[in-house]
């Protein structure tokens, strides 16, 4: 029995030296009697910097010793790159399996001289120095599942790090995505602003039913009183209850937005002259219910409504300044009511 096989004996034994003993088993160099029998059946083979043993995924049948130099094992996919050194071992998985793939690319990182065995070779290792080959052999099953915890170990980290990545890029997308809602929402009501009015007149150019057909302009009849008298706070809640009266009456496609101030507008996507007197109604209607319950502080005020279809041909100056008009001349009236642009073919 040789030295390093009593060694590993008793590291069976004594539990306390397994850690030391563990490295010696795993470490991929031959002992001095081990070179010495591995070079005695071994076939030198010559190499110059950069030339290749074996590609990743080549089959083979056989395994090396680095005689001199050094030889660069590389797994690819961002594992660990193993240089290799005099004496160090690799490829030995093929000489044992036969026509393993091979888990690495083999290439010489300078002029070096490597022992080739294969199966035959192998075999009279066995017959020359059975304890010797035994040692090596348990070694070598050490050493691979060593490799393999690592490349799992290496896998898991990669994963975790794939997974950390996606997070990110889905927490900075949501990021992107409020961001782009704040820019165009009314911090106060939640609708669109006027930017968010601009964004959806923009998309309706390129949208296949064309422009709205419909718009309602929406503006507070003494909205200052109830600042002046009741505050700022009493105020808020005024515009809200209008915004959340205009929420219920637009539907999907439609879009309603705050442009300011006391000031709202209702663009409705598919419209007529019926649907747009409808609307202005509902609207009017759903303010006096809500004025009609008895409150301590306001929550709504009157709202005149101007009203107005809108032409294809035409712009948002054009249709705003048309419903801005019909929206003055309710207020000229007394406030509280709905006004037809003049603009409208078929008024009520």
């Amino acid at each position: 029995m040789t030295g390093k096989v009593a060694a590993a004996i008793v590291c069976e034994q004594e539990p306390g030296i397994a850690q030391t003993a563990m490295a010696e088993i795993v470490h991929a160099v031959l002992s001095p009697d081990e070179f010495t029998l591995f070079a005695e059946f071994g076939r030198q083979r010559k190499l110059t910097a950069g030339d290749l043993l074996f590609l990743r995924g080549q089959p083979g049948d056989t395994m090396y010793v680095i005689d001199s130099g050094a030889v660069e094992l590389d797994f690819g996919e961002d594992l660990v790159v193993k240089s290799l050194g005099q004496h160090e071992f690799f490829g030995e998985l093929g000489l044992l399996i036969g026509d393993h793939p091979r888990s690495a690319d083999a290439r010489a990182l300078e002029d070096s001289v490597v022992l080739e065995l294969d199966h035959a070779d192998f075999q009279r290792l066995v017959l020359r120095d059975p304890g010797l080959v035994a040692y090596f052999l348990r070694r070598t099953i050490m050493r691979v599942v060593s490799n393999e915890q690592v490349l799992i170990r290496q896998l898991r980290r990669r994963n975790h790090d794939l997974e950390t990545a996606l997070d990110n890029l889905y927490v900075t997308t949501h990021q992107l995505t409020h961001t782009r809602e704040l820019v165009r929402t009314d911090e106060l009501t939640g609708l669109h602003n006027r930017r968010g009015l601009a964004l959806y007149l923009q998309e309706c150019r390129g949208h296949a039913d064309g422009p709205p057909q419909g718009l309602l302009l929406i503006d507070c009849d003494s909205f200052k009183q109830v600042n002046d008298e009741h505050g700022h706070q009493a105020g808020d809640r005024v515009l809200q209850s209008v915004a959340n009266i205009l929420r219920s009456v637009a539907a999907e496609q439609d879009m309603a937005c705050r442009l300011g101030g006391d000031e709202f507008c209702l663009l409705l996507r598919q419209a007529d002259a019926d649907v747009l007197q409808h609307a202005a109604e509902f609207i009017l209607s759903a303010v006096h219910g809500l004025m009609g319950r008895a409150h301590s502080m306001p929550h709504v005020c009157p709202v005149s409504i101007g009203v107005g279809l809108l032409d294809a041909h035409s712009d948002w100056s054009e249709w705003y300044a048309r419903a801005d008009s019909a929206l003055y001349q309710a207020k000229r009236l007394g406030g509280n009511r709905l006004h037809w642009s003049r603009a409208a073919t078929d008024t009520p």
